[in-house]
């Protein structure tokens, strides 16, 4: 499913135009992603926790080269699934 696939989806499943459910999944991810700017957590009960983890410089080497490269340290997005999305797919 892409993003175009779940607009059509939530249209469908509240009644609302294409025009507005886009508008409602653009503002639900773009309030998602200022949270995790702020290093906030997203906690969304029985669906799954949105984090920011942080990981470490390290070296690494160039597989064509075998020369080393610094790799820097960074901020990555994680996504824990919740108990509810757990049990509704397993």
């Amino acid at each position: 499913m892409n993003k175009n696939d779940l607009v059509a989806a939530v249209a469908a499943d509240t009644d609302l135009s294409k025009a507005d459910a886009g508008k409602a999944v653009d503002s639900v991810l773009a309030v998602i992603t200022q949270a995790l700017k702020k290093e906030d957590e997203v906690r969304l009960v029985g669906f799954g926790t949105f984090s920011v983890t942080r990981r470490a410089a390290s070296e690494g080497r160039n597989p064509q080269t075998g020369e080393k490269i610094k790799i820097a340290a960074a901020k990555q997005p994680k996504f824990r699934a919740g108990k509810g999305l757990k049990d509704a797919i397993n």
